[in-house]
């Protein structure tokens, strides 16, 4: 039914930007007995979570709906050391070998674009999106990939899904959603020095819990959120999973549109005129209301890091370690070997890692090597920096950052996922302590019996210079 233009006015004052989007790409209305069906607009994918659903569509019979709005990288299983052989492939165990070389089978016989070890645009699932300007506002995107809503930074829906309903997308390139519900989380002050996204994201979290989005889409807003660039609004809706929200969302603006334009995917010409121009009004309006709302005063952060075993479980740095008679506390607590009651500063680290779909970008690599410039890694640290793309690792060896950090003891490597889930041959051992900038900090999600320790780029890498858990503002 065609809107009048008063309608379309008032629906636009009452509605979050979620809303807006949700709206926009409903199939068939859900009802209380059925889903929505939802349209899809970008199906990104990668080699962990798509061999299962390529093979239903070939037992099937059926081809991939829309290969040209599907596109595959290689992220999780590839090794961050250089690959030139199936060997090399091998670094990373017999399963990752494997399931790199049936993703490139799968998209040679669908017709997938696929960014494989050949491409200059090759890199983690998250990073190659919106640097290619695949992710663009008002999308619904997806992939069977939990931080998905990384891409909710500039203004689309973007979810993970599981495997089956990957193989959904292929086929319909729809998917069966049930409406979530919004919350709002307001950000007011300034950001203090030396505090970061990450930090500020952590701190969300830590403050709602790992379950307090769980159910709804997130929206960040206010003026904190409006003075962050893309890398960190990315960043922070990256972790919108961790406190078990759908997605998270921020609204789009010039930021934004500076930061798509000229990409190799966007609009051109007239047609970017008139993108930028509907892109305008996603945004919540002025008479919209949200489900949920927290507010979080941004001048009382400080640089934050995790003590315990979920995104959650998180203090600032010089905090202590709180005291809980909950048994998974406890059992959290002697995991990370950590004393209730003292800080997490001073703890000694045996691992450093920066990168991830987090903290992989080059902003993210700059805030690590400004830190480490002049100084050395210290002895008994092993420290991996790895760029989330081959864009940013070509970006980071042009401006010398590469120079930096390999002056600095730490190791530069191939783009890739690396010891975000310890599944590619980058992982802790057992007992070891690893501080990094990844999501999520998991019994074991680095290696067998390691710990993690999540923080920013800064901290880890002040951490790996000092040997041990450390503030970077007292080495600024």
């Amino acid at each position: 039914m065609q809107r009048s233009d008063a309608d379309s006015d008032a629906l636009d004052r009452t509605s979050t930007l979620f809303e807006k989007v949700w709206a926009d790409h409903v199939v068939v209305p859900e009802t209380a007995e059925t889903p929505a069906v939802l349209y899809i607009d970008l199906h990104l994918v990668h080699e962990v979570t798509s061999p299962q659903a390529f093979a239903v569509l070939r037992d099937s019979d059926l081809p991939l709906r829309r290969p040209d709005l599907t596109l595959a990288t290689l992220d999780h299983s590839t090794p961050t050391t250089p690959v030139r052989t199936f060997k090399d492939l091998l670094v990373a165990g017999e399963d990752a070998a494997r399931q790199v070389r049936q993703l490139e089978t799968n998209c040679g016989e669908f017709g997938v674009d696929l960014l494989g070890f050949g491409s200059g645009q090759r890199g983690i699932v998250h990073v190659i999106g919106p640097e290619l300007g695949a992710t663009q506002p008002g999308k619904t995107i997806v992939c069977g990939d939990s931080h998905t809503s990384t891409h909710g930074a500039f203004g689309a829906l973007a979810f993970g899904i599981g495997t089956t309903e990957v193989g959904h997308v292929m086929a319909t390139q729809c998917l069966l959603q049930r409406k979530p519900r919004t919350l709002a989380i307001n950000v007011d002050g300034v950001l203090p020095d030396g505090v970061t996204a990450k930090d500020l994201v952590l701190a969300i979290i830590g403050r709602i819990g790992v379950d307090g989005g769980t159910g709804h889409v997130i929206e960040y807003r206010g003026p904190v959120i409006a003075a962050l660039d893309m890398e960190q609004r990315m960043t922070v809706c990256n972790m919108s999973i961790e406190a078990g929200a759908r997605a998270g969302m921020i609204a789009p603006d010039d930021t934004t549109f500076e930061f798509l334009a000229g990409r190799e995917r966007v609009p051109r010409g007239p047609d970017w005129d008139a993108a930028v121009a509907r892109w305008r009004r996603l945004r919540s309006g002025d008479d919209a209301t949200f489900d949920m709302s927290v507010n979080i005063d941004a001048a009382a952060l400080t640089p934050m890091v995790t003590f315990g075993t979920n995104p959650g479980m998180v203090i600032g740095i010089d905090d202590p370690v709180p005291a809980d008679g909950d048994a998974s506390f406890r059992k959290a607590l002697e995991y990370m070997q950590v004393e209730a009651g003292k800080p997490m500063a001073g703890q000694a680290v045996d691992v450093v890692f920066v990168g991830s779909c987090t903290n992989g970008r080059i902003s993210d690599i700059e805030q690590a090597a400004r830190v480490l410039e002049g100084r050395r890694v210290a002895d008994g640290v092993r420290m991996l920096i790895v760029p989330g793309s081959e864009q940013v690792k070509a970006e980071a060896e042009a401006r010398g950052l590469d120079r930096i950090v390999t002056a600095a003891g730490a190791d530069w490597r191939e783009a890739g996922c690396s010891m975000c889930l310890g599944m590619n041959g980058d992982v802790a051992r057992p007992g070891q302590l690893s501080v990094s900038t990844s999501n999520r900090n998991f019994e074991g999600r680095q290696g067998v019996g390691a710990r993690t320790v999540l923080a920013s780029p800064a901290t880890a890498a002040a951490s790996a210079i000092a040997g041990c858990v450390a503030d970077p503002r007292k080495l600024a």
